[in-house]
């Protein structure tokens, strides 16, 4: 990074020195020149005659539009619901580790108050997880029969932002193993009413049968995925179904197994599905399957470890630069976000070296020389001093 140094005074207001990002975008390859004036991106000066010969704040590097957590809870953590504050500490969490759009894929607090906060991620909602009675982890999300799925959507549509999540498998004690958790009619209707609603469906789903019915169900996107057979992939992949792996919490598989003694049948259909995995998401790679980077922080997750999640996606041999783009520029435009536009908030990374280089390079991520959020330095090396008094 060269240039001056943003100081104290720099915080995306009127008047304030806009700032110039020239440098490489590590997804794409393109070279950048942007523009920055009051939080948003803005056409060069060149063309719009404005700060000629004025002071500009200059950052120089390998740029990214910031990554998106395509799976995330904020609100909730390993001890269980979080009060607010502790929520927006989650959400700066994230801001530090590089994550600028946060899909927040259930949350058992209301977090509306951290939509639109200029100092946070972008904050993506869906609401509380739809689930039925003992059916999923206790207390996470709202717990409905069969006959009372429709109605929670339509509650979800106004409570969300434009995603709802419906759990579609869950261990089923009766059974011992995992099984879907609402007949076809039912989730049909609901999807429907959603996407009457101007929803997106995304689904929490472990295992193949569950699956293949949120799939004829017409859901918009698969959370973890692991019981993807062929047959399933073509259909995600000509139907442009969005799949989040969450391979970091993918990776608890096994204690999952570990602790339900009294279910064997279930046991071993984690372990299998686990042993699989790698496979699995390599084969939907390779059909054409966009997978999103999303780290299922809260639980048995912490917050801030997008970069993990972005190495493990690229060890599943997913080249570097598509595992940036798919976590960056793509999952921006999926839900809506630009990436430079003039007039978007000026919303990216600064990285001293190409992250993309190769797979080690990734764990360049973590260090930016710069995060911006609205146009203001928030993170990294290069954040501003904290005027005094």
């Amino acid at each position: 990074m060269t240039g001056s140094t943003p100081g104290p005074g720099h915080r995306g207001r009127t008047g304030a020195a806009p700032v110039r990002v020239r440098g490489t975008d590590a997804a794409t390859g393109e070279e950048l020149d942007l523009w920055v004036r009051d939080g948003v991106f803005v056409d060069p000066p060149d063309r719009d005659g404005a700060d000629r010969g004025g002071e500009v704040v200059e950052l120089s590097g390998w740029v990214l539009p910031g990554l998106v957590d395509a799976h995330c809870h904020i609100g909730y953590s390993t001890a269980g619901a979080a009060t607010l504050p502790e929520a927006e500490d989650q959400a700066r969490t994230e801001l530090a580790a590089g994550v600028l759009a946060i899909r927040d894929c259930g949350s058992p607090i209301d977090t509306r108050p951290l939509v639109g906060r200029p100092d946070l991620p972008v904050l993506i909602r869906a609401g509380r997880h739809i689930a039925r009675p003992r059916r999923y982890i206790r207390e996470l999300g709202v717990d409905v029969e069969p006959d009372q799925l429709v109605d929670e959507v339509r509650r979800q549509l106004a409570y969300g932002d434009g995603w709802i999540k419906i759990v579609g498998d869950w261990i089923d004690r009766a059974v011992g193993d995992l099984s879907p958790l609402w007949p076809q009619d039912v989730l049909a209707q609901a999807i429907a009413v959603a996407h009457a609603g101007g929803a997106r469906v995304t689904t929490h789903v472990f295992g193949e049968d569950g699956l293949d019915r949120m799939l004829a169900a017409g859901v918009d996107c698969v959370e973890h995925g692991t019981g993807m057979t062929d047959d399933s992939i073509v259909v995600l992949a000509a139907r442009g179904v969005r799949v989040v792996p969450t391979l970091i919490n993918i990776a608890n598989f096994p204690s999952f197994a570990d602790a339900a003694g009294r279910y064997p049948t279930y046991a071993r259909h984690m372990r299998d599905l686990y042993a699989r995995s790698r496979d699995t998401y390599r084969r939907a790679a390779d059909a054409g399957v966009v997978l999103h980077a999303g780290t299922d922080a809260g639980g048995y997750v912490e917050h801030g470890r997008i970069v993990d999640e972005v190495q493990a996606l690229a060890e599943l041999g997913i080249p570097p630069r598509q595992v940036l783009r798919q976590a960056a520029h793509d999952a921006r435009a999926w839900l809506g976000l630009g990436s430079y536009r003039p007039g978007d908030p000026a919303d990216l990374l600064v990285l001293d070296t190409d992250p993309a280089r190769d797979r080690a390079a990734l764990a360049g991520l973590r260090a930016p020389a710069a995060v911006l959020r609205s146009g203001v330095v928030r993170a990294g090396r290069h954040l501003p001093p904290v005027a005094a008094g």
